[in-house]
């Protein structure tokens, strides 16, 4: 039976920083920098969070079904690690505000970065458990960096200055069932692998902690092992040969770079020259819009394999693309699947490259003021009336219906639909 993504779509925000101008602005060093293979970042606006980032992730699939459809849709999973609440789902606020049936599971699911593939699993899982034969699951995977800064002036996140240009926000929404359109999972080829290691966490609900080096050696690890076990559990499997494309979660560019290259050198004894061959053209693709919107945690698996199969040459027919996920903490997964021309078709009908270019580039100067409002909405606000938004033209140049928050009303968040 088969299952995967019969719907994708990825919405990252109204607004972005070109982080080469805030790299210059921050006087950071030039060589690191280009380390990190970043090109923008989606900056997260005082009324922008993450429910509004994967309703409006979600409401062209939603748009796009049958009423008949849209009720075959039976569990919404949230995939973050930006709840703004120890109990209540947000998959309730999507649930309602996609105008979802009643009879349907609501849950989410905090793994750190792994989330966004933990949802993708665990709903193709209900799909082929046949309990409901037919039905759907809607995952959502969102996430956002608020960086904020003290009255002072000084950055309150540790290591601020690298961590700034690659923390971004965003949202990709996935309609999961046994039509996969976009993307065909390979059942059971799956490896994963995890263990207990405080590389980096979220001790405090709006802030970040952690081991930058430590991360990134439990990064190289984890894909390691994990592509070993997937390599025991399928059989034969070469790691060159097997996958005509790749998609890794980027927390920068930089990093996926260095697990390509050490896989490279591991599995297939290749030189210098081959490596950077084989990156540019299997994990180019897929970090096209990474490249453009940041790390959006949960969501950067997704993200990146969106970017995939909207930028891969298919014309030569079907391709299986490796992902490879990690969550700090940490769990791990190295899985497959495949993708044809039409899966490609498909996704290009969301127009996520022209919704990346219609976002509003932020001058230093709007950033600046906005890192020093971003503790407006912060984790336990009770009450909060959002006066319009503090960049207007960022709304003005939409183009199409987008939600946004509008107020806080004893916990409860309110939204608006702006055109």
């Amino acid at each position: 039976m088969p299952v995967g993504i019969e719907a994708m779509n990825v919405f990252a925000g109204t607004s972005y920083v070109d982080v080469s101008k805030l790299a210059v602005h921050r006087g950071l060093e030039t060589a690191r920098f280009e380390n990190l293979l970043m090109k923008e970042k989606t900056v997260a606006l005082p009324d922008e969070d993450p429910v509004t980032f994967g309703v409006n992730a979600a409401k062209p699939i939603i748009d796009a079904l049958s009423e008949e459809e849209r009720d075959r849709i039976e569990m919404v999973i949230t995939a973050t690690e930006s709840a703004f609440d120890f109990g209540k789902s947000m998959s309730t606020y999507f649930h309602s505000l996609l105008g979802l049936g009643r009879n349907c599971r609501l849950f989410e699911i905090k793994v750190a970065c792994y989330s966004g593939v933990a949802a993708l699993q665990t709903a193709a899982n209900f799909v082929l458990s046949q309990t409901s034969p037919g039905a759907k699951a809607l995952v959502i995977a969102t996430d956002l960096t608020r960086f904020m800064v003290a009255e002072g002036g000084d950055a309150l996140s540790e290591d601020w200055s690298f961590a700034e240009p690659s923390g971004g926000a965003g949202a990709v929404a996935m309609l999961v069932s046994d039509n996969p359109k976009v993307f065909q999972i390979d059942v059971g080829a799956s490896g994963y692998y995890g263990h207990e290691v405080m590389d980096t966490c979220r001790p405090l609900p709006d802030s970040e902690a952690g081991n930058a080096e430590l991360s990134l050696l439990s990064y190289l690890d984890c894909c390691e092992n994990a592509f070993l076990e997937y390599q025991r559990r399928v059989g034969d499997v070469d790691f060159v040969d097997t996958f005509g494309y790749l998609a890794f979660h980027t927390p920068f560019g930089g990093m996926v770079k260095g697990a390509h290259r050490n896989l490279m050198r591991k599995m297939a004894k290749a030189r210098p020259a081959a490596i950077e061959e084989d990156f540019q053209r299997r994990m180019g693709p897929g970090l096209t819009y990474c490249r453009r919107v940041g790390n959006v945690m949960g969501a950067t698996t997704m993200l990146s394999l969106a970017s995939t199969i909207d930028n891969a040459d298919l014309s030569g027919g079907a391709q299986r693309v490796g992902c490879f996920s990690y969550g700090s903490g940490c769990c791990s997964e190295f899985f497959s699947g495949v993708v044809q021309p039409e899966s490609q078709t498909h996704l290009r009908r969301m127009g996520i490259a022209a919704s990346l270019d219609d976002r509003y580039e932020l001058d230093m100067a709007q950033y600046d003021l906005l890192l020093k409002s971003n503790d407006a909405v912060r984790f336990g606000t009770r009450n909060l009336e959002l006066a319009g938004t503090t960049v207007p033209e960022a709304r003005a140049s939409l183009g199409r219906e987008r939600l946004f928050l509008k107020r806080i009303d004893e916990f409860h968040r309110e939204y608006e639909w702006i055109s």
